[in-house]
């Protein structure tokens, strides 16, 4: 064990989310840190000193600068101690930088932006709706970034979080042109993000993440080419067979 999780903020469909300015949908009112300012500080202090890695979940840009400017403050600068803001889904535009600056690792649950691009705008408006999901914009900043399912929250299937990532639309393919589609990865960064990319940010990235020599054998057998395939034949991907450790675990019955 090498990490603790922690928690900034609430939800944005519930209006839970710490906002800079009141949501836009309800006046008056801009979420709450579920902790104070100071709670999160004597964390950092505390975990800085003993090489453990913190991962706050922080969805709002509010509880996103809160916890960036707690971070930058025991990181200094360039490391490599892998701190994560887990979901980092609605950020400030002056605030990207303090990822890239401080080596902050967002780790993203691409789904998150299929299911709430139906009344995202509504809670945030048109223009801070543009900071939110930016995933291609967060990969910039260090080169790489972790992609996970968020499940049991979201959907587990991990196609449905490549299609997401990838293409940014839901099931029916709305919307045609892809949600805030500037901000959509390609599949490389896509299946990185979701095997050596997930390692990485774990400290595992010597373990598993790839197939080479020295590392755990876990892979799948699919029915298609992830990487080739028609975009609305992605979600619909089968494993045909799991291996764990080199062995052989599950295998699809005809």
């Amino acid at each position: 064990m090498r990490s603790f999780k922690v928690y900034a903020d609430g939800a944005l469909g519930s209006r839970g989310a710490c906002l800079l300015q009141p949501y836009s949908d309800k006046p008056g009112w801009s979420g709450f840190l579920l902790s104070s300012q100071q709670h999160f500080d004597s964390v950092a202090n505390l975990l800085s000193q003993k090489d453990f890695q913190m991962c706050t979940h922080a969805i709002g840009d509010s509880g996103n600068r809160t916890m960036l400017m707690i971070y930058a403050k025991y990181l200094k600068g360039k490391n490599n101690s892998r701190w994560r803001i887990e979901h980092a889904q609605v950020i400030n535009e002056n605030d990207f930088k303090l990822f890239g600056e401080n080596n902050i690792i967002p780790s993203v649950q691409p789904t998150h932006a299929t299911s709430d691009m139906y009344w995202a705008a509504d809670r945030l408006g048109k223009e801070r709706v543009k900071g939110a999901y930016a995933y291609k914009q967060l990969l910039e900043q260090n080169g790489w970034i972790p992609l996970g399912t968020d499940f049991p929250v979201e959907d587990i299937s991990p196609f449905k979080t490549f299609y997401a990532a990838v293409v940014r639309r839901d099931a029916k393919g709305w919307p045609a042109d892809g949600y805030q589609k500037e901000n959509a990865l390609t599949r490389e960064e896509a299946m990185r993000g979701m095997t050596i990319w997930a390692a990485k940010a774990n400290f595992e990235e010597n373990e598993k993440g790839s197939l080479e020599k020295g590392k755990f054998a876990d892979f799948v057998i699919l029915d298609q080419d992830m990487m080739k395939a028609g975009e609305k034949d992605l979600p619909n991907t089968k494993v045909l067979k799991t291996f764990l450790s080199g062995e052989k675990v599950f295998e699809k019955k005809n």
